[in-house]
């Protein structure tokens, strides 16, 4: 039988150095890993670079080590929702690397396939463009875009088993997969952990062959990042 299970979310990251590359699944406040953000936070670990979707709120997610200044470059599709990571690009704290949300899906499944770079129109003609090369398919521009190269992939799933076998539910899923697959090293925290076995194949998203460590992770938050009501009468 095989046993990828650590005994919580300080022992999972208890490597990550300074100056480490992570990737970090999640879409807005949905799918994140909590835990291991917590306990990176109670580490200290500094000069990060974080590729993640986004940079979460202020008082959650990416956005708690934001304000602790362990992160020195953000790759992120979208970051309007977090006033602490706008002060820091602004005033030069942070370096930041925005990336059209598809090519970073891509760039992350290409890192998962052993692919070393993608073709994509996504950029072409504006500043996504600066500096990089671009090559031409039947007449039509196409930017070169490299895979991401990350030493650690931090996934959070619904349930996995002690194999690293992995289920996410509904739009949690989101960037999961491709980060789970690109990670150098894949850390999964998940809300239920049940024995090799006890997950329906048909069922799987993320094969354990790519998981190296899981732990049951706890006191999840079910955040909604923006709530909009009418009016009562």
């Amino acid at each position: 039988m095989i046993n990828k299970v650590v005994a919580g979310a300080e022992a999972a990251i208890h490597d990550i150095p300074h100056g480490a590359t992570l990737m970090l699944g999640g879409f807005g406040l949905c799918g994140i890993p909590e835990n291991c953000i917590t306990a990176l936070v109670n580490k200290g670990v500094s000069q990060l670079t974080c590729i993640s979707n986004n940079a979460g709120v202020d008082d959650f997610g990416i956005g708690l080590m934001l304000h602790k200044h362990q992160v020195k470059k953000m790759i992120s599709s979208y970051v309007g929702e977090n006033a602490e990571f706008e002060r820091q690009l602004l005033s030069g704290e942070l370096e930041v690397e925005l990336v059209p949300q598809g090519t970073l899906a891509t760039r992350c499944m290409a890192a998962g396939y052993g692919m070393p770079a993608i073709f994509t129109p996504a950029g072409v003609g504006t500043e996504v463009a600066e500096g990089k090369e671009i090559r031409v398919f039947n007449g039509k521009e196409y930017l070169v875009e490299h895979a991401f190269e990350a030493d650690f992939a931090l996934v959070k799933a619904w349930k996995g088993d002690t194999a690293g076998n992995l289920v996410y539910r509904l739009t949690a899923r989101n960037f999961n997969p491709v980060m789970a697959m690109a990670g150098k090293i894949t850390i999964a925290e998940v809300e239920e952990l049940v024995p090799e076995g006890a997950l329906d194949p048909d069922h799987i998203h993320t094969p354990g062959i790519y998981v190296h460590r899981i732990f049951q992770g706890e006191g999840y938050e079910k955040r909604i990042e923006q709530r909009t009501v009418r009016n009562s009468w």
